[in-house]
């Protein structure tokens, strides 16, 4: 099992044009809508990453805030 780094920044100043892009794309939809748009936002971009290990790295990652 490789060593998965999910810590690099790799957008810079861009990550700040895309989150706003993202509070965009939820503009004017319901809290349903906007659960269905993260879902499929989430499964375009795992099939743009292509890599299982690294998909699984990055739940673990968004779930530690939900851990006690």
């Amino acid at each position: 099992m490789m060593k998965v780094d999910l810590g690099t920044d790799r957008l810079g100043a861009a990550g700040d044009v895309f989150y706003a892009a993202l509070l965009d794309a939820h503009q004017d939809l319901s809290e349903e809508e906007s659960a269905r748009l993260n879902a499929r936002l989430v499964l375009i971009l795992a099939n743009q990453v292509g890599d299982l290990e690294i998909l699984r790295a990055a739940i673990s990652k968004a779930r530690e805030r939900f851990r006690p």
